[in-house]
């Protein structure tokens, strides 16, 4: 598309075609089965002082949005000195990776009902009567993005990813216990044959809710398996890693600072997004490109994530992080692939390295700043070398800047994880990922 853009003001424009679907049964009965069609687009002006927004899903209606913004802005003939649109660097590309057969736009409404019931006659029993709920779901997005600026930018680009998810709730002696497994892909095809996986995974919960004992409350050497410490970076020193969080805060500033060692010399923690894992975004909602950041390496503190104005403050450079959820948003700094690197310790001689400790399995969710908190969804004693009992565990809570110190092994078996994060009211995909791990000190309870 080719606009007119304003002279002596800075404009962008962000274009979004978005379409999903999905399908959800609960216990046998249909609780949603649909889908949307949503194009529209984001207008920004910014004439070195104020930023000037208009949304809009008549896409025939945005040169007018743009001329009616450059009315009300002030022109500014020092606008491309400005310190922040200098950070807007210019970009042509066209990466289009999730057209032709594999498009997920192209699944019919058989197609998602399908999917579900084939999985709900392999993998509910309903002879279990310990399971009061069966719950599964299969859902898809797919958007193709746009960016087109006065300084010359113009990209154009799609993402797209499709869910399965079983989820069950167990009921034994009162208590209830949630399990089951999600699956995020690319691909339809890539969601076939779980069958095992999920069968394997709702014995394990089973047995888990049949046998395990309360923790007994305490300091732990703790070995946690990819999945949690996938979470624990993300949630503890991602997020921290966000360089809009320090613009207001000078003593972040002075604590956050290059160079600074901040823990063991096995810890490196990296964010990029070209690799195709769930946070894949080879060019931010700014137009920049994205870069692959080394946030820690070998236990010190190497960068941090940018969009145009906090790099422009901080006096560094731009990172490609900017992100918004869609075009009714403004892009703020988001991580992409978030992820602990791999180390060189064999994930078994981690375990059997442990006399008296906890297995941190997997989580239900994670949050981090100074302190971190981890609640597990199922933990097991370590004694002598070896997983055994299974015990509950309400939460977990460490120093993250302690913890980064007291991590002492770092396996070889790096694993991602897809999600979704949340911040300040967006959400949007990731990845994270990390290998089996051990802390040496992390209180239980």
């Amino acid at each position: 598309m080719k606009f007119k853009f304003p002279e002596n003001l800075y404009t962008d424009v962000r274009i979004e075609e978005h379409k999903s679907a999905y399908f959800y049964v609960k216990n046998g009965e249909v609780e949603g089965n649909g889908e949307t069609e949503i194009n529209g687009a984001m207008i920004r002006i910014f004439d070195g002082k104020l930023w000037y927004t208009r949304e809009t899903n008549d896409l025939d209606s945005i040169q007018q949005c743009i001329d009616d913004l450059a009315a009300v802005a002030v022109p500014n003939p020092n606008i491309l000195k400005n310190k922040i649109v200098k950070n807007f660097s210019v970009n042509q590309a066209k990466i289009l990776k999730f057209e032709g057969d594999k498009d997920l736009r192209k699944l019919t409404k058989e197609d998602r009902e399908k999917i579900v019931y084939d999985y709900n006659k392999k993998i509910i029993d309903k002879s279990i009567k310990e399971i009061i709920v069966n719950h599964t779901s299969f859902n898809y997005s797919h958007l193709v993005k746009s960016i087109y600026t006065s300084k010359g930018t113009e990209i154009v680009q799609d993402y797209q990813r499709c869910q399965f998810g079983a989820f069950y709730e167990i009921n034994i002696n009162g208590l209830n216990f949630g399990g089951g497994k999600h699956y995020h892909e690319f691909f339809f095809e890539d969601l076939l044959g779980k069958e095992a996986e999920i069968l394997a995974e709702r014995d394990r919960c089973l047995e888990f809710a049949k046998n395990a004992t309360d923790v007994v409350p305490g300091d732990y050497t703790c070995v946690l398996a990819p999945t949690v410490t996938s979470v624990f970076t993300h949630e503890s020193f991602g997020h921290k890693s966000e360089a809009d969080f320090m613009l207001n805060d000078k003593t972040l500033q002075d604590e956050w600072v290059m160079g600074k060692k901040v823990g063991n010399e096995k810890v490196t923690i990296i964010d990029e997004g070209d690799e195709l894992y769930h946070g894949y975004c080879p060019y931010d909602d700014e137009g920049n490109k994205k870069q692959k950041v080394y946030l820690m390496k070998e236990g010190v503190l190497t960068g941090r994530l940018h969009d145009a104005k906090s790099a422009a403050i901080l006096k560094e450079k731009p990172t490609g992080n900017a992100r918004a959820q869609d075009y009714n948003n403004t892009p703020i700094v988001r991580m992409t692939n978030t992820y602990m690197d791999a180390g060189k310790d064999d994930p078994e001689e981690i375990i059997k390295g442990v006399k008296d400790g906890i297995y941190v399995y997997d989580w239900n969710y994670g949050t981090g700043n100074s302190t971190f908190t981890i609640q597990p969804k199922k933990c097991y004693k370590i004694k002598d070398g070896k997983i055994t009992d299974p015990v509950r565990v309400n939460v977990i809570t460490g120093s993250v800047f302690q913890t980064l110190f007291d991590i002492d092994a770092v396996g070889t078996d790096l694993k991602f994880f897809s999600g979704t994060c949340g911040k300040n009211g967006q959400s949007m995909p990731t990845a994270t990922g990390g290998p089996t791990i051990r802390v040496k000190k992390l209180t239980i309870n």
